[in-house]
C-alpha cells in the first residue's frame, strides 16, 4: 500500500487563472470555510495545500488540474501572505492555460461544487473576504 503524499496543513497554492478573453477561473466550493470575522468563503481561485516533495510551482499546477481538469503554467508568484481572516499561508500564482479547454475530468469533485470563468470585475461580488492588494492590482480590481 503506498502511502499519501505529505502535505502541509497551513500552506496553500492558489492560481489566478485567465483565458483569452480577460476571463478568472474560479472555484466555487463544497464546504463553506468561515473567517475569524464570520464570513464565509465559498468562491476561490483554485488550488490547494502544498506538498512537502514538491515545488510551489508543481503544487499550484497540480491542485489546479485536479480541480478543474485545466492544464497550467505558472508564469509568476503574484504575492505570499497570511490571510488575514484564515490564518493560512497563501501563495499566488499568476497562470497561463496550457490549452483552452479542460485535458482532463475534475478528480476532487467532492471538494468543488462548480467551475466558472469570471469577468474581472465581478470577482469581488464573490470572494467575500479580504482580497489579496497584489491580486487585485494585476486583475486591476478597484
Amino acid at each position: 500500500m503506498t502511502e499519501a503524499p505529505r502535505e502541509s496543513q497551513k500552506f496553500i497554492n492558489l492560481g489566478i487563472v485567465r483565458n483569452a478573453k480577460g476571463e478568472i477561473l474560479m472555484i466555487r466550493r463544497v464546504k463553506v470555510e468561515k473567517g475569524s470575522d464570520g464570513k464565509e468563503l465559498l468562491w476561490a481561485f483554485p488550488g490547494g495545500k502544498q506538498r512537502i516533495s514538491e515545488t510551489r510551482e508543481e503544487g499550484v499546477r497540480r491542485e489546479i488540474l485536479a480541480e478543474t481538469g485545466y492544464d497550467v503554467r505558472p508564469i509568476k508568484q503574484l504575492s505570499l501572505r497570511i490571510h488575514p481572516q484564515i490564518m493560512i499561508l497563501i501563495a499566488y500564482h499568476l497562470c497561463s492555460l496550457n490549452f483552452p479547454e479542460p485535458v482532463a475530468e475534475p478528480i476532487e469533485q467532492h471538494e468543488v461544487a462548480e467551475i466558472r470563468w469570471v469577468p474581472p470585475a465581478e470577482i469581488s461580488k464573490l470572494i467575500t473576504t479580504d482580497l489579496d492588494p497584489a491580486v487585485k492590482k494585476e486583475l486591476r480590481i478597484v
